[in-house]
């Protein structure tokens, strides 16, 4: 899996004046490391992470994600797809919310 795109994270960007130590670890071990391990892909690790997201309710990290998602190579349709299957399980509210967080992220990026 070498041919993926290699993940790099905007931790020291947005934290690193003020949380160094949170910059760091997003940077050199959630990025550098985890997000670029070979076990699995990007593109999977994509989808599990709007999966988790959207289950947690955790919408103010989707937008950067769903972004992150289409480099690594999945679409609109499947990350649509993957929202709509987490609302099953998950809950409504925090589908729906997602799903309004794809929609806006998608509108805005054509």
């Amino acid at each position: 899996m070498t041919d993926q795109p290699h993940q790099v994270g905007g931790g020291r960007n947005m934290f690193g004046d003020f949380a160094p130590k949170l910059a760091e670890l997003t940077d050199d071990v959630l990025f550098a490391d985890v997000w670029n391990r070979p076990e699995l892909p990007a593109r999977d690790r994509s989808l599990i992470t709007v999966a988790v997201l959207t289950a947690g309710g955790n919408t103010e990290q989707l937008g950067f994600h769903l972004g992150r998602a289409i480099e690594n190579g999945v679409t609109r349709e499947e990350l649509i797809e993957a929202i709509t299957h987490v609302t099953l399980y998950a809950g409504w509210p925090k589908g729906m919310a997602a799903m309004g967080v794809a929609k806006r992220h998608f509108t805005e990026s054509k």
